[in-house]
Parts: C-alpha cells; structure tokens; sequence
C-alpha cells in the first residue's frame, strides 16, 4: 500500500513541475511579446493558457485521490494539501502571463516610451523565483522556499523603479500617458507573479516544518 503511495505522490510531483514548466514558459513568452511588441505572439499565451487551467485540475483530482483513498499520515497529508494551495497560485500566475499578453497586444506597433530592461528584469528574477519555489517543495527544501520570500524584496524595488521612471514620463509629457499605464500594469502583474512565488514557498515551509508565516499549525 506505502509503494502504491509513493509511486502516487511522484506522479503528483511530476505534474506539479510540468505546471511549473507551462507557466515558465507564459512568463517568458509574455515577455518577448513585450519586447518585440508582438501581437501575435501575445495572443499565442493568451491561448495557451488553457494548458495551464486543465493542468490544474488534473493536479487538484490527484491531490482528492490521494486524500480520499489513502488517508495519508501526517507528513503525507501536509505534502497534499499543500500541493493544492500551490496549484492555485500557480493558476493565478497563468493569468497574470495572459494579462502581461493582453496588454502587450495593445502596444503592438507602438514605439515604447521608455527602457524596457527594469520590466524584462522583472520577469527574470520572478520565472527565477517560481522555479525555486517549485524546486523546493520537490526537494523539500526550506532554505531554498526561504530564499525565495526573501527574494521579493528584489521584486518590488524593480516595481518601483519602474513606477519612478513612468511617473517623470507623464510629468514631461502627458501624451505618455496612456502607454505610461499600460506598462505600470505590466509591471504591477509582474511583481503580483513574485508574490504569489513567495505564497508557494511559504505553503512549502508549512508542508516541511508545520508552521505557516510563523504560527504552529502542526
């Protein structure tokens, strides 16, 4: 019964980290519709995003599997149900990626009123973040989910570089506006994918040490 278990919670493994690939690749694919300002390829994540939802709830009916017909012990359970706190955020990151393209459709054709690098830089250090957070809970490992919350510290000073440097756009020039918004959003979705990286790694440390933003759960 304990091999049938196991063999359960590596395939669960296997499908979280295939999520996790799915929704690397909508943040970098957003990314490069960002910077080539290419519709095409942003309405491409848009549709892709299905993957993700259906990746999702493949991974929420092994979860309820796993929980209904193997009474999992304690250590088990915490590995469960923490996988389907995961899979939320992890949705969640996939819509993002699809907002990231929704917008980017719009500037297609447009000449960007800014450097792009701070927003590109945000997308890195945020598929950097996620993968970690995937990686840790794979690995359980707590140092590695602790530097990922660490981490969005980073995150956030991009945002506001980039919330500085649009702000002093506008001020020079109120025809930046419009496009000035569309990429505050931009950013704001990015530094909304770090976050949820940092519920994921917390959900982690819960599952390895029973604790949860510091409180004792079990």
């Amino acid at each position: 019964m304990r091999g049938r278990f196991d063999e359960q919670l590596t395939e669960l493994n296997n499908s979280l980290i295939e999520m996790g690939a799915l929704i690397e690749d909508a943040i970098t694919l957003a990314t490069k519709a960002l910077e080539q300002r290419d519709a095409v390829g942003a309405r491409a994540v848009i549709e892709r995003d299905d993957l993700i939802d259906d990746k999702e709830k493949e991974i929420e009916a092994r979860c309820l599997k796993l929980l209904l017909r193997q009474q999992p012990v304690a250590r088990d359970l915490g590995q469960v149900s923490t996988a389907l706190k995961m899979i939320t955020d992890m949705e969640r990151i996939g819509d993002h990626a699809s907002d990231i393209s929704a917008i980017c459709a719009n500037l297609a054709g447009q000449e960007c009123i800014m450097d792009l690098d701070p927003i590109p830089r945000m997308a890195q250090v945020t598929i950097s973040m996620v993968t970690q957070s995937i990686d840790a809970f794979i690995s359980r490992d707590v140092e590695l989910a602790r530097t990922v919350v660490k981490r969005d510290s980073e995150v956030n000073a991009l945002f506001q570089d980039v919330k500085k440097e649009l702000i002093a756009l506008v001020h020079e020039k109120a025809t930046n506006g419009e496009q000035a918004f569309d990429l505050l959003q931009i950013a704001k979705y990015y530094e909304r994918i770090g976050d949820h990286a940092v519920n994921i790694s917390e959900w982690v440390i819960f599952a390895i040490t029973g604790k949860h933003k510091d409180r004792q759960v079990f």
